[in-house]
């Protein structure tokens, strides 16, 4: 559920306006971990066996550096949080937009390869390919049938495509559907989302209050967990956050990039005419950046990266950065590199995934077909 192109759903580069409700629950937020905190405190008598977390990302082919620092990096610490948690591979979203079909096939099989390089583990998670469970799709159909067409036609991701192509198919006008179908399938508790999605968020909260006012209490209305970190800008264009679709190639660093590839890239990232290393966001974007980068790679504070930059010029600051962010990298890659190479095993994880998540859709599903009066 990202930097924008993890739920999921990382590659949607949107602006978000909170409303009353929205920004009272993000004050109250508390903070279970190192990056990321829950926009609703969870009530003392939960029981922890019962709270699920679900997210998903589409398979765009290997992530770059901002969905591991914003997204990916948080999804593996709440392995070890909670005690049930889905991933799922998202590519029932990812045909919103036009896709070669086996283009499509080896991205999921990218996506799932980078996932466990980055420390996604079967044994402790679910990870799924969304379209192997035909109850999303089912389940949309009916939460469809409860959500208002002016309801969707204020969401951001409508908005702002829409407006990009001067016209929009179906399936994205109703994407937030499916994304709350997704979150409300397994009954989820928790979804780590980036500020960008809160809005189609709590259109999943509004959607299980509706089916639950009307059918019963069945779904728990899923809380945010809002990451805290640092979003990665482009190293050509600061103003920016990192992106796939950058027409820039020197903008962002991907997974797979070589440590020449980074070293290139960081050498060419924009910064300015002074050469001390500050941190100043609005004044000196460039450095700044650069200064976040490497804080977010390194586990250091930013007050300690400056420590480690004191009378080195932004030159050599670059080969301080290159440096921490290939160490960070360098295990993945070849991992990635790894698991691109055993095709079965990949296929073979997807499949045992898509076994478990069938099996919690399944009743889920078979009592929301009961309650609509279907059976």
């Amino acid at each position: 559920m990202g930097h924008r192109t993890c739920c999921v759903w990382f590659n949607m580069a949107l602006s978000v306006r909170m409303n009353v409700r929205g920004l009272y629950r993000f004050i109250q937020g508390i903070s279970p971990h190192k990056r990321l905190f829950c926009t609703e405190q969870p009530p003392k008598t939960q029981d922890p066996s019962l709270m699920r977390v679900f997210s998903g990302i589409q398979p765009t082919g290997v992530p770059h550096l901002g969905n591991y620092l914003g997204a990916l990096e948080s999804w593996v610490s709440l392995q070890n949080e909670y005690s049930s948690v889905l991933y799922s591979i998202v590519d029932l979203h990812s045909i919103t937009q036009p896709q070669d079909p086996q283009l499509l096939r080896e991205s999921i099989l990218d996506m799932a390869a980078s996932l466990l390089a980055c420390g996604i583990d079967p044994a402790r998670s679910i990870l799924f390919q969304q379209s192997v469970v035909s109850e999303h799709a089912e389940l949309c159909w009916i939460l469809g049938c409860l959500t208002s067409m002016p309801r969707l036609r204020h969401l951001p991701q409508w908005k702002m495509k829409s407006k990009q192509k001067n016209e929009g198919s179906v399936g994205l006008y109703t994407y937030p559907v499916l994304q709350a179908a997704d979150i409300l399938l397994y009954k989820a508790t928790h979804v780590p989302v980036g500020e960008d999605q809160v809005q189609h968020l709590e259109l999943a909260q509004d959607l299980a209050r509706i089916f639950n006012n009307k059918y019963g209490e069945l779904f728990p209305e899923p809380r945010a967990l809002l990451s805290s970190t640092r979003k990665v800008k482009s190293l050509r264009d600061p103003s920016c956050k990192m992106s796939k679709s950058d027409p820039q190639k020197f903008a962002t660093i991907f997974l797979t990039d070589t440590p020449e590839d980074i070293v290139f890239k960081i050498r060419r990232a924009v910064t300015d005419f002074t050469s001390e290393v500050t941190f100043d966001p609005e004044g000196r974007p460039g450095v700044s950046n650069l200064v976040s980068l490497h804080a977010a790679v390194s586990g250091l504070t930013v007050e300690d990266v400056l420590i480690q930059a004191r009378g080195l010029d932004t030159g050599k600051y670059k080969s301080l950065v290159s440096e921490a962010v290939v160490q960070r990298l360098q295990p993945i890659r070849l991992e990635i590199q790894r698991l691109r190479a055993d095709r079965g095993h990949l296929l073979s994880v997807l499949a045992e995934g898509g076994a478990k998540a069938r099996s919690l859709a399944a009743p889920v599903m078979t009592e929301v077909r009961k309650r609509v009066g279907f059976s």
